[in-house]
């Protein structure tokens, strides 16, 4: 594994974190209240940044920016089990500056903890279970179809399902992370982030069995 791969992931996450929280922020402010404005705003700020930072990383690093997807494909034999643990903490790091980033950018305290409370409970928990088997299955079937729509299929994924998952989809567990640090639009309570983690696992496991056998390799 390179020092550039490495990079990728960091500065991609980064960015990734940037478009969550900075969208956030700035679709809060400006919709006066009015939350379906400012989630649209959220979502497709998102969506455009996927598109960007995958269409200009991928060849790099893969442009995983998600310990979920890194340990999906390593469970698939496509990424090296030793790099794993590298990817995944430049992952969390690079997430938790981008939001501290973005805090700095909107003139705010850099070090804050969310106190966003509605982010638990069965129904939510299951949602992050669909979110991040849909984003797995979107990825690996654009490998299996049509690699070269993979940005293109991942943005208008996540765009969409910040509306059709009651979680609003974080779908990644190094994003889950470090929305903790963002007492903002986009914030997560730190107590709910570990039922989050786990239901992500969960997904990767279900989409190891699943997606393996229906984009197998011919």
């Amino acid at each position: 594994m390179t020092q550039q791969k490495v990079l990728a992931e960091g500065i991609g996450t980064a960015f990734l974190l940037i478009s969550v929280i900075g969208s956030g922020i700035m679709a809060e402010t400006l919709a006066q209240g009015n939350v379906a404005l400012a989630l649209l705003a959220n979502a497709i700020a998102t969506g455009c940044m996927l598109y960007a930072l995958i269409t200009t990383l991928g060849p790099i690093s893969g442009a995983h920016f998600n310990p979920a997807v890194t340990l999906a494909f390593a469970l698939r034999g496509d990424h090296a089990w030793k790099d794993v643990p590298a990817y995944v903490i430049v992952q969390i790091i690079g997430g938790i500056l981008g939001v501290w980033a973005c805090h700095w950018m909107f003139d705010q305290s850099i070090l804050q903890t969310s106190t966003t409370v509605h982010r638990t409970g069965v129904s939510q928990w299951f949602s992050e279970i669909v979110a991040t088997f849909g984003l797995l299955f979107v990825i690996f079937g654009g490998l299996r179809n049509k690699p070269e729509a993979i940005p293109t299929l991942v943005a208008l994924y996540i765009t969409g399902a910040y509306w059709f998952t009651s979680s609003t989809s974080f779908a990644n567990p190094a994003v889950t992370i470090a929305r903790g640090f963002s007492d903002t639009f986009a914030g997560i309570y730190p107590g709910h982030i570990a039922m989050f983690i786990v239901m992500q696992l969960i997904a990767v496991a279900i989409g190891h069995v699943v997606l393996g056998a229906l984009f197998a390799k011919e």
